[in-house]
This record gives structure tokens, C-alpha cells and sequence, in this order.
């Protein structure tokens, strides 16, 4: 059957919920559509821009007749920045429909009924609640810029003023190096030539130890002052780590080896009364007040006694494993990153964790070796990136047959895929399943799930 809408169309739509990624769904004839800058409750016209076999795509072009439920976007920027899609929706309504995404994924793809979901949890803070951004800069009417892509697009950028992701500190340290830029005259990178020389900015804050740490990205060759560099931020007595990284690669990363330019080699954070190292390339979640809940949850569910032996896999700089260490027998860690393991490894020397070691390794390819080395686990707390556990690493964490699993979600629908394995080929349940607000005015939704072998 073809679909009943063509590309380049004009329909008038009423959006009737978010789809997982932040467009808004609604049904034209009974045919899906997903359409950007639609609300729940809006009367849109749109544009069809793509059609496949079983859904269209689609971007508004008149807002007819508004929800209820649209605000006033506090952000000057709101609208152009491609960074927050969802300031003008009620910070309640963006909660029930990311709740609703990770229901109708367990329905939809987990094939659960009836799914023990609990209450979402409301983000602490709904402003200012970043620890790290990361910075592009370009080209604009008063010389350099420093901020973010333009929405939709991936070739240009805009400045920003203030962000109100961040702190005050974060926008001063950004208009401080701004301001360098345009004194010493240096060109911004383009992404479409390959051409210029800054390409971003990072910032990292440690939010409760007062810290921070600036990265700056260049294409290759010193063209700058260093000595002077360090001099601009060095005003902010905040930073502690001031760093260098070259990208001489068409592609927009700032995971790069870092040259130190003055200070300490890391900062410091601190969550559930734990000090972590923090070096420019270290993964820590990006909101530290739901981080500190987010582990708490997990580490809730865990329900340690103090008997258990646990694996911590995708274990990253160690933050989960190490916050659930003083309840546990031991704690084994298991990550790809050999920088972030040594950072594990660091983490645990810092706090006098003793009882946790980690491993640098593929989970789907080295589980089983962990597993005869440091004997069955009790516990598998799971903290995969958007693609879920896929391939081997959910066969051979199925395969384990721990007790409980305690599953760190970033994406729903890979959640609800690999839940649905785990039920059906290695007798799990899902008892219970959290969702967790880490970043508001986001599509992104985070959860925190319990799975019971049935042998209990």
C-alpha cells in the first residue's frame, strides 16, 4: 500500500505525543508521522521532507493552534541554538511524555504488558545544571564566535551570549576566550573548506569542589601565545587545568590527547561522598546533582548486604562500582577504555576502595575471562552507551545468571530490546524500572531497571 503522503506536501496535523529523539508523532489516514517543532497538542502545518515505507517525516512550517502546555522560552537564543529543543514546554509535560517513551518502549519492543514503571524522576535543577560543554567556533559580524551548531544544521554556527545550561562561570570563561580570539585575530575552523584553525572550546566544572578545566581544540600548528592563553583564564581562579588538543581530522570530536598548558593535570568532583579525578578526556555524567540520584537509585536496587560479589560493566572511570563498594564483598570493573580504566584505577587509590579492581577490555569479548578470574557474580550492574548491550555482550551477561541486574539506560528502545532477551533466553524479569530526568528541555531520558533471575 503506498503511503498517503508525498514529499514536499503541506498537511494540516495535530501532534498528539514525542517520539524518542523529541519529534512530534501524529497520524495522517492512519499513516505515522514524525514531525520537528511539534508539541503534544499542537494543530501544526508541515512540511513532508521525507517518506518511507511504514512512516513520513516532516517540519512545521505554521503553528495553527498551540497546546496549552507551550512557555515562553527564558533563552535568547531559543529557537536558532540547536542545543535545547524543549524550553517551551512545560517542564511537566516533558516529563509525562518521556516517562510515556520509556513505557511504550518496554510495550512496544520489551513485549510488556503491564510495565513496573515507577514514577519519573524530576531533574534537581531545570537550569544550570551542565558540568561540561563543549564549544564550536566560527565566524560572525564581530569577528570570532564561540557556541553552537544552528538548529538542523551541521555546517553552521552561532554564537552565544549565555547559555543557561551552564553556570555563570561557564559563560564568562566562554566570552573570555572569545574575546582572546578576536584580539589575537585567529581564525575560526570552517567545516565545510577544512579550512582556519579554532575548532572548540571545552569546559568542565567540577560542581561540587568549585573547580574547572579548559580544553581548547586547534587544527594543527601553534599558532597562538600559549603564555598568554593562560594568562586570560587564568583570571577565573576557578581553573585549576588549562590544555591543548589538536584535531587534524575532518570529524567535530574533542576526545583527543591533551598537551597540558599550566596547572594540575585533572580536577577533582565529588559524588555520594567520593573524590573523582576528573582529566580532560575522563567520561562523568554531564549533570552531577543526577548523577549523585542516579547512583543512589542503582545502588538501591543492587540491594547489597555486604556479602556480594558484583561486576561493573561499561564501568567507565569507575563512579557506579566505587559508590556501591563499601556495601559489597568485591567490585570487578570492566571497560573499553584503557584511559578511563586507569582513572577507575586512580579513583579507587583516591577514596581507599580497596575492594573494587578494574579491567580494560570489550564486555562481549573478555566477560567470560573476568568471570573465570574473579568467580560468578552475585550483582551485574550494566551502564551501556545508546546501542544497548547488542551482539555478545548481552548473550554472555545473560549468560552469567547473577541474581539481579541493575540496568543504566540512556535510550529506551535498546533498553526495552535487550530486556526482552534477557527475559525470554535467560529467565530475567523486570521488577522495577525508573526513569530518570538527567538533561531537561532534551529528548534524552534516562532509566535505571531491576531485572530478578526467576531461579530466586
Amino acid at each position: 500500500m503506498a503511503a498517503p503522503v508525498r514529499k514536499g506536501e503541506e498537511l494540516e496535523l495535530r501532534i498528539d505525543s514525542l517520539a524518542y529523539g523529541g519529534s512530534g508523532v501524529c497520524r495522517h489516514d492512519g499513516f505515522v508521522l514524525f514531525v520537528r517543532g511539534g508539541l503534544p497538542g499542537d494543530t501544526v502545518r508541515a512540511r513532508v521532507t521525507k517518506v518511507k515505507r511504514g512512516f513520513a517525516e516532516g517540519v512545521v512550517t505554521e503553528l495553527i493552534s498551540p497546546t496549552g502546555s507551550r512557555v515562553e522560552a527564558p533563552c535568547r537564543h531559543f529557537g536558532t541554538c540547536g542545543g535545547c529543543r524543549f524550553q517551551d514546554l512545560s517542564y511537566e509535560v516533558q516529563l509525562e511524555q518521556k516517562a510515556q517513551q520509556v513505557r511504550d518502549a518496554l510495550v512496544r519492543i520489551g513485549r510488556i504488558s503491564d510495565p513496573p514503571l515507577e514514577p519519573i524522576m524530576p531533574a534537581s535543577s531545570i537550569y544550570g545544571y551542565r558540568n561540561k560543554l563543549e564549544y564550536s567556533f566560527s565566524s560572525g559580524e564581530a569577528g570570532v564566535e564561540l557556541g553552537f551548531h544552528r538548529a538542523g544544521r551541521w555546517d553552521e554556527v552561532i554564537g552565544i551570549e549565555e547559555c543557561l545550561l551552564t553556570t555563570d562561570l561557564g559563560n564568562a570563561i566562554r566570552l573570555a576566550v572569545r574575546d582572546w580570539a578576536r584580539e589575537e585575530r585567529l581564525e575560526p575552523y570552517d567545516q565545510s573548506t577544512g579550512e582556519g584553525y579554532l575548532r572548540h572550546l571545552v569546559v568542565r566544572e567540577g560542581r561540587n569542589t568549585g573547580q574547572a578545566l579548559v580544553v581548547l581544540v586547534t587544527a594543527p600548528g601553534e599558532r597562538f601565545e600559549a603564555g598568554y592563553l593562560t594568562d586570560v583564564l587564568r583570571r577565573f581562579p576557578e581553573v585549576r587545568s588549562i590544555n591543548w588538543a589538536i584535531n587534524d581530522t575532518p570529524a567535530e570530536t574533542t576526545n583527543l590527547p591533551t598537551r597540558l598548558l599550566w596547572g594540575d593535570e585533572a580536577i577533582d568532583e565529588e559524588i555520594l561522598g567520593l573524590r573523582f579525578r576528573v582529566r580532560p578526556a575522563a567520561f562523568l555524567q554531564t549533570n552531577t546533582e543526577m548523577a549523585e540520584r542516579l547512583y543512589s537509585l542503582a545502588r538501591e536496587l543492587a540491594a547489597l548486604t555486604g556479602d556480594e560479589n558484583v561486576f561493573d560493566l561499561y564501568c567507565g572511570t569507575g563512579t557506579i562500582g566505587l559508590a556501591l563498594a563499601p556495601r559489597a564483598s568485591y567490585v570487578w570493573g570492566l571497560e573499553i577504555s584503557e584511559e578511563a580504566v586507569a582513572c577507575a584505577i586512580e579513583n579507587a587509590e583516591l577514596n581507599g576502595i580497596e575492594n573494587a579492581q578494574f579491567f580494560a577490555g570489550n564486555v562481549g569479548q573478555t566477560l567470560e575471562e573476568l568471570a573465570e578470574k574473579a568467580g560468578a557474580p552475585d550483582v551485574v550492574i550494566v551502564d551501556p552507551p545508546r546501542a544497548g548491550l547488542a551482539g555478545k555482550a548481552l548473550r554472555r551477561t545473560g549468560a552469567l545468571g547473577a541474581r539481579r541486574i541493575v540496568y543504566v539506560s540512556c535510550n529506551p528502545t535498546t533498553l526495552a530490546s535487550d530486556v526482552k532477551v534477557l527475559r525470554d533466553d535467560y529467565a530475567y524479569e523486570l521488577v522495577r524500572c525508573r526513569p530518570v530526568d538527567m538533561f531537561p528541555h532534551t529528548p534524552h531520558v534516562e532509566s535505571v531497571s531491576l531485572l530478578e533471575h526467576r531461579s530466586l
